[in-house]
């Protein structure tokens, strides 16, 4: 790599992390999470704007440089691991027998059907809708399309009921434990359909269905019953053994390459081991709450701005914009949420009231995690642009939106039991 490339490669992530630093502060000021200035700010950097105003400038800066591209997209892709580790450490299992069958069936059904619509949505709809890109293999772009209604974002609810000030009340349980049920579903059956649409390169593991599928499911269970077992007792050896926390940094991020490798070289793909091992490690011991901190901070300063600014210069938002497909993609993800989550909490034995509602809305936000999937879709040729900026747009528009609908829904009655007093569920002090 010569100077001139070492340059552009550090004016490039200079001016990505700037412009998130700005934009994420902006966004923070009006009440907003700052990912979402972030993502702006990635659009403000993109094809959209800079390469609209600036051509050159834009031309000579991000896409003059095969070996540039290479490096920033190997730091891009080290900031997306650790996000997903991140959010990996927001899912504790641990909380699950306090919601019982409530979470369990919001969770399952919320999932399930949304996913069923999106395949159904696929067919149904006329093939130009979609474009070409689709017909390559309708049953994958389905499935694609339905992991993305049926996705929830597990961060952006614990923000918004902190403050609402729900995250330790029943609907807060209730509400983030089905979430785990999501996530579970979800990045499993993503990582099952990737796995199928990826061409095995010289010294690869070549698999069939039917293998990939085992191998998926057995790294999944083992990730989350032995290395959940063993996991504190690591935690704790490592938080005696090692400098706090840059000792405890470094041998964080040693783990996630380490089992990303793994999860790569089997196959599975780098994202869901990063997001197992942050499953692993998440609990109610005081390690993982340490490790939390320390690692959030760590990530959310650096990697997570970089990730977020490069998704939102993946596409024109300008050019790619079409209308009827946002409309489509965003009615059906807000429908199909609604819809199976009522369903779930009817067969849970939940009265179908306003808090239901609310809980409704909660998990219909995608947030970070849906804006991640779309840009893997991308990346790995599921979508083209036209679908990646309006499920872009939907993740967004049902993030802003979760909060003020629950608080509309709850109104003044936050604390009220939402299941008249059933024992299967209780209040976490």
């Amino acid at each position: 790599m010569s100077n001139q490339d070492l340059i552009k490669f550090f004016l490039q992530i200079a001016l990505m992390l700037g412009c998130a630093l700005v934009m994420g502060q902006t966004m923070r000021r009006f009440r907003q999470p700052s990912v979402l200035g972030e993502l702006i700010g990635g659009i403000l950097l993109g094809p959209t704007i800079l390469g609209w105003l600036f051509p050159d400038f834009f031309e000579w800066l991000f896409q003059s440089s095969l070996e540039v591209g290479i490096l920033r997209d190997a730091s891009i892709k080290m900031g997306m691991l650790f996000f997903l580790f991140i959010a990996g450490l927001e899912i504790n299992f641990s909380n699950t027998n306090h919601v019982g069958r409530y979470a369990f069936f919001i969770g399952l059904f919320g999932t399930i059907l949304p996913i069923a619509f999106g395949v159904g949505l696929v067919y149904l709809l006329p093939s130009a809708l979609w474009g070409p890109i689709a017909q390559k293999n309708l049953i994958i772009f389905g499935l694609f399309i339905g992991i993305n209604l049926a996705n929830t974002a597990n961060p952006v609810i614990i923000r918004i009921l902190q403050d609402l000030g729900l995250l330790k009340k029943e609907i807060g349980l209730i509400t983030l434990n089905a979430t785990v049920i999501d996530d579970s579903i979800t990045w499993t059956l993503f990582a099952i359909m990737l796995s199928f649409t990826h061409r095995p390169q010289a010294g690869e593991i070549s698999l069939g269905a039917d293998q990939t599928i085992f191998l998926i499911l057995s790294f999944f269970i083992l990730m989350l019953t032995f290395g959940r077992r063993f996991a504190p007792q690591a935690l704790r050896f490592i938080r005696k053994s090692v400098s706090w926390p840059s000792g405890f940094i470094a041998f964080t991020t040693l783990a996630i390459l380490l089992v990303a490798s793994v999860a790569e070289f089997l196959g599975i793909h780098a994202f869901l081991g990063a997001f197992l091992l942050g499953a692993v490690v998440a609990g109610k011991h005081p390690e993982a709450e340490q490790a939390h901190t320390v690692i959030s901070q760590f990530v959310m300063a650096f990697f997570a701005p970089i990730y977020f600014v490069s998704i939102g210069m993946k596409a024109n938002f300008i050019i790619n914009f079409d209308f009827t497909l946002l409309t489509v993609i965003l009615l059906s993800a807000i429908v199909s949420k609604f819809l199976s989550v009522l369903l779930g909490a009817k067969i849970a034995g939940m009265k179908i009231n306003r808090r239901v509602f609310a809980i409704a809305s909660g998990l219909n936000a995608r947030g970070a995690t849906g804006i991640i999937l779309a840009g893997i879709g991308l990346s790995n040729g599921l979508i083209d642009e036209r679908i990646f900026v309006s499920l872009f747009i939907t993740a967004i528009i049902t993030s802003v939106a979760a909060g003020p609908l629950m608080t509309y829904f709850l109104g003044e009655k936050k604390s009220i039991s939402l299941t008249e007093n059933d024992p299967s569920i209780s209040t976490i002090q």
